[in-house]
């Protein structure tokens, strides 16, 4: 397995297109939906061309002019490619009612038979997008015919309900973010200062402590019924709102090449994970990107255009020469290099399990007959996330040593390190737990320990338990105890020689995730709230320990000077 273009690289190099290549823009094009709305869309082709070139299709809730063009694919255009862009469903001058993700099945397809029939339609078409715009490509994908050649879609996934449901419990700040931002966006101005404002309009609303259902009201001045409707659907994942919602279950049956690319710490990254293993495993070979950067991380976005213009080049042109040899490419945090890998998880990875210990100790040698480590969690002061992944903002690692002194959360560290230690692939904590609140939160955290004491998060996941949604094992031994299996973000990450590995446990990632009341009240509603005994045990009968995805690294590489400290995240 080779490594690849440890940084600092050369300057990306980009195929050339004619230069000053002019294009001809045909806006506001309509096109009807089956049940008589009109969406409007912009097309915009390339001077010169003799004949149709390739389409790039893109459906979008954010605009279609300005510097959304440069985001919804417009630097395609020099390259040989026409590109359509459509206005999703009540917004910017599409009829209807936005209803967020409601509507992108049926009018994607309406979409794409109204593209079959264009005179200048040459017959194959390719998607394109990030996030929202990522989603739209997926809900219409497996059914949009043999037209479709090809699919670049970044920090995205077929289904939005987890990531909203995260681990059960509620993404508190992200779904209030992004209610905001839409719901403000079409207001004067809205697209300038929206992106900047919602995330501290949801921040501030959180931190009343108000009931979870007044909170759209104090962040947008009205109520939202996106919001709302999260909030309603949470008691029930499965619920016919879900059903149309979510496209994951079709992923296996697209059939057109698909590439993928994902952030380390951006919020979708485990379903879009679960969407390239779908692929793998109905027998395709999907390529999937993941780099050191977060949903709104701009670095991304380049990284972006150059593999998408590949992959369009090679599916819709016939031209592979710029698609990389392996299909897998993840950026290692703390190494700061690229590497190339055959597939995901890397092939060879395993799984070591390193045990929480007593007196706060981690490490790879068995569990030890001690009593268990206690913590009180009080929903009131809900214990705080002070990074993490999150929809709008930064969400680079950040120190954790505030985050450490609470008594609210357990700490588990390792010895220092005596050689370098690559973390890639799932993370699981298998945990053995008992709380006296049969509803509850359990939160995992990975941290990688300086030699200064700087305590930087590395990937977290959490768990909410509730007594008619059955997540955990049956008691196991002592009485109460339940075993417990935590999925936290996957990660590529080294952690160096003279560094250590941390572990915290806690039950609150507040306002990340919204806390758990441990009445077991609608979530939406409750205005009461009970604190929480929370146990962890460690002895030989209730081992628990978090898994670590090792790969070993590969002895011809040099490596940076392990006595240098690097940063983590770094230019696109």
């Amino acid at each position: 397995m080779p490594l690849r273009d440890r940084l600092p690289s050369a300057p990306l190099q980009m195929p050339r297109a004619r230069p000053l290549r002019r294009f001809h823009v045909e806006r506001d094009l309509p096109v009807s939906m089956h049940d008589g709305v009109t969406l409007l869309a912009d097309r915009y082709v390339p001077a010169g061309v003799r004949r149709p070139p390739p389409t790039i299709l893109v459906r979008t809730p954010y605009g279609r002019r300005g510097p959304a063009a440069v985001l919804n694919g417009l630097p395609f255009v020099p390259f040989g490619f026409q590109l359509v862009v459509q206005s999703a469903r009540g917004t910017f001058g599409s009829e209807g009612e936005f209803d967020p993700l409601g509507s992108e099945h049926d009018d994607g397809l309406a979409t794409v038979e109204w593209l079959r029939n264009q005179p200048w339609f040459d017959g194959s078409f390719g998607t394109y997008g990030a996030s929202y715009l990522g989603y739209s490509a997926w809900a219409l994908a497996a059914e949009a015919g043999p037209e479709l050649k090809a699919m670049a879609l970044q920090i995205t996934a077929s289904s939005f309900r987890d990531a909203a449901y995260v681990g059960g419990s509620f993404a508190l700040e992200s779904t209030l973010t992004w209610t905001d931002l839409t719901h403000r966006q079409q207001q004067p101005l809205g697209m300038l200062t929206a992106p900047l404002m919602s995330r501290r309009r949801a921040i501030r609303a959180a931190r009343t402590g108000r009931p979870l259902s007044e909170l759209d009201v104090l962040t947008g001045g009205a109520p939202m019924r996106f919001y709302q409707d999260l909030l309603a659907a949470h008691h029930d994942p499965g619920s016919a709102y879900w059903l149309k919602r979510d496209f994951s279950g079709t992923v296996g049956q697209v059939s057109a090449p698909v590439s993928l690319l994902g952030g380390w710490y951006d919020v979708f990254l485990p379903w879009e994970i679960r969407d390239y293993l779908a692929l793998r495993a109905a027998g395709h070979r999907p390529y999937l990107t993941i780099g050191p950067w977060w949903h709104a991380d701009a670095r991304h976005s380049l990284v972006a255009f150059r593999e998408s213009l590949a992959w369009f080049r090679a599916h819709l042109r016939g031209d592979p020469s710029g698609l990389r040899a392996d299909p897998v490419r993840v950026y290692v945090t703390g190494a700061r290099e690229w590497r190339d890998y055959q597939d995901w998880p890397p092939p060879g990875m395993r799984q070591d399990r390193w045990h929480l210990h007593a007196g706060g100790g981690l490490g790879e040698d068995g569990p030890q007959d001690t009593l268990p480590s206690r913590y009180r969690f009080e929903p009131k002061r809900p214990t705080p996330a002070l990074g993490g992944p999150t929809l709008l903002g930064s969400s680079k690692p950040v120190d954790n040593r505030p985050l450490e002194k609470r008594p609210d959360v357990l700490v588990f560290s390792s010895p220092v390190l005596k050689k370098d230690l690559d973390v890639i692939g799932p993370v699981v904590a298998d945990l053995f737990v008992r709380s006296d609140r049969e509803h509850t939160d359990f939160i995992v955290r990975l941290c990688d320990v300086a030699p200064d004491g700087t305590s930087r998060n590395v990937c977290e996941g959490g768990l909410r338990l509730d007594p008619d949604r059955p997540v955990a094992d049956k008691p196991v031994g002592t009485e109460g105890v339940r075993r417990v299996a935590i999925d936290l973000w996957p990660t590529g990450h080294r952690f160096r020689r003279g560094h250590r590995v941390r572990v915290h446990v806690t039950s609150g990632a507040y306002p990340k995730v919204a806390a758990n009341p441990g009445t077991g009240e609608p979530l939406a509603t409750a205005r009461t709230s009970v604190p929480a005994a929370q146990e962890v045990f460690h002895d030989p009968d209730h081992p628990s320990a978090i898994l670590l995805p090792v790969v070993e690294r590969s002895p011809e590489v040099s490596m940076p000077d392990p006595g240098e400290e690097q940063a983590w995240d770094i230019p696109a």
